[in-house]
């Protein structure tokens, strides 16, 4: 993978980036994707945010490398410590991490007021993905767009979030498989819950044979068994 061509999970979140869009791309490793997209027009503009010295060094310089120091803004620092609201960014992604990671992220930014509700976000977490629809749920965003990916025989699903006065109220099978992805179903959607429901059975099988006393963490596998029955079936 490099600038001209992306990963098949990083290409699908670019093509899901509004047109025009001024981005913050967290955890940007590389700046692949701001890069790609500046290159393609598809955004006006980027800041590529990195809290790690390696990747931060290797993003400034791919894009010293491009001569895109004018529409590219590499900076180093904390998740969304990196923006301000001078920056007047209208799309954020943030890719390859655990849901659990990133929603952390999400809540500093959105405390310090780096996040401040105008944004789209662009989430592709890489495990974790019901905290995240939890916090993004809790918060007043909308989940307006979902898609899955599989890709080196991994799972990936993709999150695009809007915040609005109201929030939704998604149910406790929306936040577990997602909204969107539960009225697609696709074939990918139903591969990932038969190899859940497989893993969940493993762990039913190992916690009825412990000794100590499991019974609480028994229902709750047995709780999430009867809903993947319930979606797949």
């Amino acid at each position: 993978m490099d600038y001209t061509h992306l990963s098949k999970r990083l290409h699908r979140v670019g093509e899901l980036v509004p047109n025009a869009a001024k981005l913050a791309d967290i955890g940007s490793d590389h700046a692949y994707l701001p890069a790609y997209l500046v290159l393609n027009k598809k955004i006006t503009s980027a800041i590529a945010g990195e809290v790690v010295e390696g990747p931060y060094q290797s993003a400034k310089n791919l894009v010293a490398e491009l001569n895109l120091s004018s529409v590219i803004e590499v900076r180093k620092g904390d998740g969304l410590d990196v923006i301000n609201s001078l920056d007047d960014i209208s799309a954020v992604t943030i890719c390859g991490m655990g849901g659990t990671l990133i929603r952390d992220i999400l809540d500093r930014g959105f405390k310090s007021g780096h996040l401040n509700g105008s944004e789209v976000l662009l989430l592709q977490p890489n495990v974790g993905e019901k905290t995240l629809r939890t916090w993004l749920n809790k918060h007043s965003y909308v989940i307006e767009n979902e898609d899955i990916i599989r890709e080196n025989d991994k799972n990936y699903e993709i999150i695009v979030a809007k915040k609005t006065e109201h929030g939704e109220n998604l149910s406790e099978l929306e936040l577990m498989f997602g909204p969107k992805l539960l009225q697609e179903k696709s074939d990918i959607f139903i591969q990932k819950w038969h190899h859940e429901l497989k893993q969940f059975n493993n762990i039913l099988v190992q916690l009825e044979k412990s000794t100590k006393d499991v019974s609480k963490k028994i229902e709750e596998v047995k709780e999430k068994i009867n809903l993947i029955h319930e979606v797949i079936e």
